[in-house]
């Protein structure tokens, strides 16, 4: 069962890092295929954000290559079969958030469904 949890944390962790990355957040077909139909996001504005709406948000080239989201003390639980939770820190060019994900496995992979953003300094 373990071993089980590690590879759902992993695999959620894996998933978390490509939608960091700035190519993937470059292309909002890459970025659909990691959110959860059913997706939402409570932003660090306290903004909330759907599936569709926070395409507008990873594509606007924000994140560049350049100047990627530097993530530490990134770590998982699972908390029922198929769903992740994962925090961790991130830093995007001095902006600082503590965040929080929750990961679902479908039919076709593992899928942000939640995520949350709460700035810090």
């Amino acid at each position: 069962m373990a071993d089980e949890s590690e590879r759902a944390v992993q695999a959620a962790i894996e998933a978390e890092m490509r939608l960091l990355d700035p190519d993937v957040r470059a292309s909002p077909a890459l970025v659909s295929e990691l959110l959860d139909p059913e997706f939402l996001e409570i932003g660090a504005s306290g903004r909330r954000w759907d599936a569709t709406s926070i395409l507008t948000v990873t594509s606007d080239g924000s994140v560049a290559p350049e100047a990627p989201v530097e993530v530490s003390g990134m770590s998982g639980a699972v908390l029922a079969p198929g769903i992740v939770h994962l925090t961790y820190f991130a830093d995007h060019s001095g902006r600082r958030a503590w965040r929080s994900s929750v990961w679902r496995l479908t039919g076709v992979g593992w899928r942000m469904y939640f995520h949350q953003g709460t700035l810090t300094s």
